[in-house]
């Protein structure tokens, strides 16, 4: 009898730990499998909207500075007053939502339509205005643009108006591409965001 008992003892300790073994494995195929990614990236993407409509100033890349005077925010669709901010320009690219837009978001590959307006370091005025001409379209990062361009309007959304000051490393370098841009010139541009397809 304490044989028969023994036995099974043995049998019940050897069922408990295949049990338990095959729970373990179990456990590790569904975490491993990434069964929970699904759950994490509905979570997410549902959370996602609210936060990016609600503010655009966190979707400015982290890499560059804030505009340390930035020029009026005015009323998004109407021209606005671009002021050079006195003193030596930035070294690095600044860049300051004026106004947060709560449409669609501008990313690489997006075609987006704006309206801009373009003063310089070397002569502290407007030189250029596409609303004196018509809204302008190109494509993210593309080529079609300067740098500081394909960087700086990623991450606004549609309705939004911002600031960029972009120094000659991102903007036209060396080169004078027209009047009122001196060679190695820092450009102020604010854009309003039309437009994202």
């Amino acid at each position: 009898m304490q044989r028969e008992a023994k036995r099974r003892r043995t049998i019940r300790r050897s069922v408990i730990v295949g049990v338990v073994a095959i729970a373990i494995v179990i456990s590790a195929a569904y975490l491993f499998s990434g069964s929970s990614t699904p759950t994490t990236t509905t979570t997410t993407s549902a959370a996602a909207p609210t936060t990016t409509v609600k503010s655009t100033a966190t979707t400015i890349p982290s890499h560059f500075a804030k505009v340390a005077s930035p020029s009026p925010a005015g009323t998004f669709g109407k021209p606005p007053t671009v002021v050079v901010p006195a003193g030596n320009p930035p070294k690095v690219m600044e860049v300051s939502d004026l106004i947060d837009g709560g449409g669609k978001p501008a990313m690489i590959g997006s075609k987006v339509t704006v309206q801009y307006v373009l003063a310089t370091y070397s002569t502290r005025k407007v030189i250029q205005s596409s609303w004196t001409s018509s809204p302008f379209s190109f494509t993210i990062g593309a080529g079609q643009v300067i740098k500081g361009w394909d960087e700086g309007i990623v991450g606004m959304h549609v309705g939004g108006r911002r600031e960029l000051i972009i120094p000659p490393s991102l903007g036209y370098g060396a080169q004078s591409p027209g009047a009122g841009i001196a060679k190695n010139d820092t450009l102020v541009f604010v854009v309003d965001l039309l437009k994202v397809s």
